[in-house]
């Protein structure tokens, strides 16, 4: 072999058969973008200088947020998941803005993987910003699960979304199962959180910010039991929810009479026709689910009848 035969040998792409198909690039992107250089100590103290210090101080002033329940955080001994209703794009920082600074910086937030990290440029700015890690809407993936899992054994919150998404039209979606199948395989209580106010200052779809008063109430921590599996248990977590809603609407001794009852209103709303949900969430509350028709409104819920 020549020097210059050996020399290509070497230095050209090897061939490849032409029966083998070519191997798709690996992704970098959604669920398999590595977020532990979020985590790292001198982006831990730029994120917290620029949460305490610019992000939270703006919010707070946009939100105004009243704050119930959050002697329930007194009782947690160890990591926790954080779960709540969704229906802005301000619920996390306002959620980090309630949370105790030692709470807020220890606190690792579940993102949408196929909204927040489909470019490399969104999934750093979320990373970096939040300490987002991307997790499925729908399913529970296997990589995500297991990074959140390992986070929480070392220490760490997590903030979460059970509903997957921010709300269409102001009322609640099904809780997907992730937040409760995590609680059960690292065996960490569950804070229901329920936020109202922050659809009608920021509205999913709208640019508009309208500033105004938030609510957000924190719920006593659940745990699973042990004959729950995550299906049921993400129920309990989700009717939890239902009953600081129905709190927050009517008043705290009304709701745990309900909630002892079993007859709790549900966070998803009537099955009726679009205009009629949105009927229902004009209230004299301010737009606040289920309020009108408790105070007297005739239509029938229970049945569909468009």
């Amino acid at each position: 072999m020549s020097s210059k035969a050996g020399l290509r040998f070497v230095l050209d792409r090897p061939e490849r058969p032409g029966a083998v198909a070519p191997s798709a690039p690996e992704s970098k992107v959604g669920v398999a973008y590595d977020t532990a250089w979020a985590r790292r100590y001198p982006v831990r103290l730029a994120r917290a200088l620029l949460l305490d210090d610019l992000t939270l101080p703006i919010t707070r002033a946009i939100c105004r947020p009243l704050i119930e329940g959050a002697e329930q955080l007194d009782r947690l001994d160890g990591p926790a998941i954080f779960a709540a209703n969704h229906a802005s794009h301000l619920d996390t920082t306002l959620l980090l803005a309630c949370l105790p600074p030692k709470m807020r910086h220890k606190t690792i937030v579940a993102a949408a993987a196929d909204y927040f990290f489909d470019t490399r440029a969104k999934a750093a700015l979320q990373a970096g910003f939040f300490n987002s890690i991307p997790m499925e809407r729908m399913r529970v993936n296997r990589r995500s699960a297991d990074i959140a899992a390992a986070l929480i054994e070392e220490g760490w919150n997590l903030l979460v979304f059970p509903e997957g998404g921010r709300s269409r039209d102001g009322w609640g979606e099904e809780f997907k199962g992730g937040a409760a199948y995590l609680a059960k395989r690292c065996d960490v209580p569950v804070v229901p959180i329920h936020l109202h106010g922050t659809r009608a200052i920021l509205a999913k779809g709208s640019l508009r910010l309208r500033p105004g008063k938030a609510e957000v109430r924190f719920g006593p921590p659940v745990r699973p039991r042990p004959e729950d599996d995550a299906r049921r248990f993400s129920v309990q977590v989700e009717r939890a929810v239902a009953a600081l809603s129905d709190e927050a609407e009517t008043d705290w001794w009304s709701a745990r009479r309900r909630l002892a009852a079993g007859s709790t209103p549900s966070l998803r709303g009537p099955d009726v026709s679009p205009w009629r949900r949105s009927w229902d969430l004009s209230s004299a509350r301010g737009g606040h689910p289920r309020a009108r028709s408790r105070a007297g409104a005739k239509w029938p819920f229970n049945e569909r009848t468009d």
